[in-house]
């Protein structure tokens, strides 16, 4: 079973400019807030992907679902 800071803590690998937060406590469904200077000029989708690759296979399989909210740092100053 995956917790929040393990998911937390691969975001941040992948992602090392990032803010992340991670809830969750069913082990399967979680949420997560990513903040990052690399989603800047980039869509939503791509934003996704760039996190969903911080997980590699543990997505779909130990991480049955994750809510993702990605924002840069200046969508995020306005939240």
């Amino acid at each position: 079973m995956v917790t929040p800071e393990q998911i937390k803590s691969l975001i941040e690998a992948g992602l090392p400019d990032a803010t992340v937060e991670v809830v969750g406590d069913d082990g399967t469904h979680f949420a997560a807030r990513v903040v990052s200077p690399s989603f800047a000029g980039q869509g939503k989708l791509a934003q996704h992907r760039m996190v969903y690759a911080t997980l590699g296979e543990r997505m779909g399989d130990e991480i049955h679902a994750l809510s993702l909210r990605t924002l840069t740092p200046d969508q995020a100053g306005g939240q």
